[in-house]
């Protein structure tokens, strides 16, 4: 079970990595993350970001977004040089930090249903391709984690966050071809089910609807990442399965982007009413729901997203201290 109350799901506004540091440090300090500044531009969004971590596999920008190439260019090498940044910094502010620390990346579905293949349609096209790109991916997500271990001896434990906005579209054969006129074919539950297997103890986050729990539950995914508004009552039985399990729940229960805060018993509440619905005693809701944004920060202001994160951790203690109330 998790003592680690709320957390962020990883994008934030602005360009300076070294506040957005600090501010995940100071307001979740319970599991902090490395966050992602998409405003800076080419490399620093999600899947520029996750493509430079790729073994063997450079990437560049095209007029319809990212595509595989032969060798790594000025773009490839842009996205590495923020992520150095990024982890320059992290070393720098949490250089004393003791404790599990959380990193997010792309998975390898949303990840090829958007980069394109060298001469052709998008890598989600082609199975073979999907199957390079996700080990890949394992081998480079698996050499960055052991970096960030490195730089940071006091972090206990990470925490890897895969998101996947894109996977209910890749089950559903909703993803749009590269030219937009057609529709790729949609990828059996089991091909999601073994790729989820070679990432180490993944916490898979999607904000989109129709969130496959029952895929998630069977490829064993540490935790599920939603947004509460978007789940749906016909949700609720796989997803007490998933809780049932002992999957942990990452529940954004604040918008992601500005606007008046609702008081802590408030920001508790979904997380209440949910688990009253799925029938659990108030004693594991703390052990086992994890507070957050519905999603990512980078839409918001500054103010906001400090503000946002330090509601989230303030819900959490309700969840503790109180856990049925609501």
């Amino acid at each position: 079970m998790s003592t680690w109350e709320a957390t962020g799901v990883g994008s934030h506004p602005g360009e300076d990595h070294l506040e957005a540091i600090r501010v995940v440090f100071g307001e979740v300090p319970g599991l902090p993350y490395l966050p992602e500044l998409p405003a800076r531009g080419v490399g620093a969004d999600m899947i520029g970001r996750t493509a430079s971590l790729l073994i063997d596999l450079p990437v560049e920008v095209q007029p319809s977004g990212w595509r595989l190439t032969d060798r790594p260019g000025r773009d490839h090498q842009r996205a590495v040089d923020h992520l150095r940044r990024d982890l320059d910094g992290l070393e720098e502010i949490g250089h004393d930090y003791a404790g599990p620390l959380k990193l997010q990346v792309c998975g390898p579905w949303t990840l090829a249903g958007s980069i394109e293949l060298r001469h052709g349609d998008k890598v989600l096209s082609d199975a073979g391709a999907v199957r390079d790109l996700t080990a890949s991916l394992a081998q480079g997500v698996a050499d960055h984690c052991a970096e960030v271990r490195r730089r940071l001896p006091g972090v206990t434990e990470i925490v890897l966050q895969l998101d996947e906005p894109g996977l209910p579209g890749v089950l559903a054969g909703t993803v749009p071809t590269a030219s937009g006129f057609g529709r790729l074919a949609a990828v059996e539950e089991w091909r999601v089910e073994e790729s989820m297997r070679l990432f180490a103890d993944p916490v898979l986050h999607c904000c989109a609807r129709s969130v496959p729990f029952g895929v998630l539950r069977r490829a064993g995914v540490r935790g599920v990442s939603v947004d509460a508004s978007l789940l749906r009552r016909r949700d609720e039985d796989e997803l007490g399965e998933l809780v049932e399990a002992g999957v942990l729940l990452f529940l954004g229960v604040v918008p992601g982007t500005d606007t008046r805060l609702p008081d802590v018993g408030a920001i508790a509440k979904p997380a209440v009413e949910l688990w009253r619905r799925l029938g659990f005693t108030p004693d594991k809701l703390a052990g086992q729901v994890v507070l957050t944004p519905a999603c990512g920060l980078a839409g918001a202001s500054p103010g906001y997203a400090r503000a946002v994160l330090a509601a989230c951790r303030k819900g959490a203690q309700v969840l503790r201290d109180d856990p049925a109330s609501g």
